[in-house]
């Protein structure tokens, strides 16, 4: 059930975040140019009423659309909303828009699986339009007549409960749910589910909603944060809370202090006491905000507060609740042998995997395979291209001292030999690898290059090794470098001292460069992009290794590699990748050079110059 709510609520969330910015124009719309705003505009406040009963919900329920039928997908759910829209105008349909997106999306979707092969010659656009035309119209007039009453009055009975809740003073017991809902990644099902279409509805009529406050106020993770900076024993995690503070309250990432919850889950009290007492105090003021705070940053939810004395109670219930949970959760973390950091972060990544979908990091799993019956390991990956070569030949030298005859290998996940015994294998390909090779033992994770799950195998293994329990501790034998093919990494193909970029405009820069290069051709970039939606390419250790998918092989003309140095980073996912290094592969040609990038990461100064530092002939000669 759990695992059903979290992937629900990253579906919604994937409905609404791509928007958010739309939300928030919106927000600040409403904040400044309403009767009762900042700078009161007649003719601008009616841009109010039409950007929340047609746009809002027509680019939500387009991305759901998107999301489940591709581009037609996307139009069909905007045709769609509109007849939900229709169907009750006086109110905003965003609870419509995700229900109808995601219908039209399907419909088109099956349409096309069932087209597939019987189109004729020369009608495919005729066929495609009308096909969405048609579709649409009949979906928007159900819409009218059926989803747009149902929605309206779903939202009645919802919003009439929260008048109960809030008149009989039991508003602040939210708290109960909405804090501990964050930590187990439920908030999206939540949030972006219940609260936002109610507190849009509310706002609507009132110009403002307390919904919006429930979850996405700062103020109770920065009570954890702050309790640990002043009480942990753990050095680690006490040299760590200062920075997990300014990431969560500026930045919004509330996700960076779940681990310290997680590390001792006593302390979720502390937030739950907080929120509810800074819920009480919002009750109490009538306070509200105009429009969604994404993310919680304490920016963000300044900005949407109400002009004068509102944006000075909106501050105080950030404060008190900061304040209720760091007195709480101060005397249990004195009191507590709280696990490491370490520990929880790997917890909350498994956790955050079952929320987009994969399974729970493992380690280990299919115990029918014991120790000493592993001969072959295969690391997999989506193409069996780049990051499971890397983490193959990592593992490979790892386990060299200790003489087990144990080969490791790399190939794509859908063709993992029969002789397998283990599967290494990124948590979100789990399902892929069991129906691939049902006879071996899964060892799923986050990166293949530094994660718990190959710990426990390596620590395994070696117990199996001549030196017993010391082996564990046995350095990897030094492994010569090998000559790689000369042309598959040349200078022209390594950039360094990049300014930092978000991580689409990174792999569409290493794409084209191994384009202008002559190793593939244009529509390789736009496989690179896909691969990274299917599972993530960062590897680990500051490096990422963006490459195509398994049916791009044919865009590929030669084998290549390019290496972009990005000093300051760039964001992929939780992490930062230094070296974003382009992969294009025909047969084992790029293998070496893997074999060399991932033996390089063994030397931590090493690594840290070619992240930061290194210059173009550095990189050639480590790499090349």
């Amino acid at each position: 059930m759990k695992n059903g709510l979290q992937k629900f609520g990253k579906f919604l969330s994937a409905m609404v975040m791509p928007n958010i910015g739309a939300f928030i124009a919106w927000g600040f719309i409403t904040a400044f140019f309403i009767e009762k705003g900042w700078i009161p505009n007649e003719k601008l406040a009616g841009l109010v009423t039409p950007m929340l009963n047609y746009l809002l919900p027509v680019l939500v329920a387009y991305q759901g659309g998107k999301l489940v039928g591709g581009d037609r997908g996307g139009v069909m759910g905007g045709i769609a909303v509109v007849g939900v829209i229709v169907g009750a105008p006086e109110y905003p349909m965003l609870m419509g828009a995700m229900l109808m997106g995601p219908i039209g999306g399907f419909v088109i979707k099956k349409f096309d699986k069932a087209m597939e092969g019987h189109m004729p010659a020369g009608f495919e656009m005729l066929i495609n339009n009308f096909s969405v035309g048609i579709f649409g119209m009949i979906l928007a007039i159900i819409g009218s007549y059926l989803i747009g009453p149902l929605m309206a009055a779903i939202l009645v009975v919802l919003s009439s409960g929260v008048d109960v809740l809030v008149s009989h003073g039991l508003l602040p017991l939210a708290a109960i749910f909405v804090e501990p809902a964050k930590v187990l990644f439920l908030n999206n099902a939540i949030n972006h589910g219940i609260f936002t279409p109610i507190a849009t509805l509310q706002a609507q009529e009132a110009g403002k909603s307390i919904m919006y406050m429930l979850e996405a106020n700062p103020g109770p993770g920065l009570g954890v944060l702050l309790a640990y900076w002043a009480f942990s024993k753990d050095k680690a995690t006490k040299d760590s809370a200062p920075g997990a503070v300014i990431i969560h309250f500026l930045g919004g990432i509330h996700e960076i202090y779940f681990p310290y919850v997680l590390m001792n889950p006593v302390v979720i009290i502390a937030p739950i006491i907080g929120n509810i007492c800074a819920i009480t105090f919002y009750s109490i003021m009538n306070a509200g905000l105009v429009g969604p705070s994404s993310p919680g940053s304490i920016i963000a939810f300044m900005s949407m507060s109400p002009k004068g004395m509102g944006m000075v109670i909106t501050f105080l219930g950030v404060a008190i609740a900061a304040g209720v949970s760091f007195l709480v959760a101060s005397p249990i973390i004195k009191m507590s042998g709280a696990k490491s950091l370490e520990e929880a972060q790997a917890k909350k990544d498994s956790m955050k995997a079952e929320a987009k979908g994969g399974a729970p990091v493992q380690a280990l799993t299919g115990a029918g395979v014991k120790a000493a019956d592993i001969k072959k390991i295969i690391f997999a990956c989506d193409a069996g291209m780049g990051s499971s070569a890397m983490g193959a030949t990592k593992f490979r030298n790892r386990i060299k001292s200790l003489n087990l005859g144990i080969t490791v290998t790399n190939t794509s996940v859908d063709n993992v030999p029969s002789d397998a015994n283990v599967v290494v294998c990124q948590t979100i390909l789990q399902d892929r690898a069991a129906k691939s090779a049902p006879q071996a033992r899964l060892v799923t994770l986050n990166n293949f290059l530094a994660d718990p799950s190959l710990d426990a195998l390596y620590n395994e293994l070696a117990a199996l090794s001549s030196g017993g329990a010391e082996a564990a501790e046995a350095p990897a034998a030094e492994e010569p470098k090998k000559e790689a093919k000369k042309g598959v990494l040349i200078e022209e193909g390594i950039k360094t001292g990049l300014p930092s970029v978000d991580k689409d405009t990174a792999i569409r820069a290493a794409g084209k460069l191994l384009c202008e290069l002559g190793f593939v051709n244009e529509d390789y970039i736009e496989a690179m992009v896909e691969r990274e939606k299917l599972v993530t390419t960062y590897m680990g250790m500051g490096v990422a290794i963006p490459h195509g998918t398994s049916n791009a092989k044919e865009t590929v003309k030669k084998s290549g590699i390019v290496v972009m140095q990005y000093p300051d980073g760039v964001d992929f996912g939780d992490e930062k990748a230094n070296l974003v290094i382009g992969i294009a592969g025909v047969g084992d040609e790029h293998l070496e050079i893997l074999a060399n990038i991932a033996g390089s990461l063994e030397d931590e100064e090493l690594l840290e110059n070619l992240k930061k530092n290194a210059d173009v002939d550095t990189i050639m000669k480590t790499f090349g």
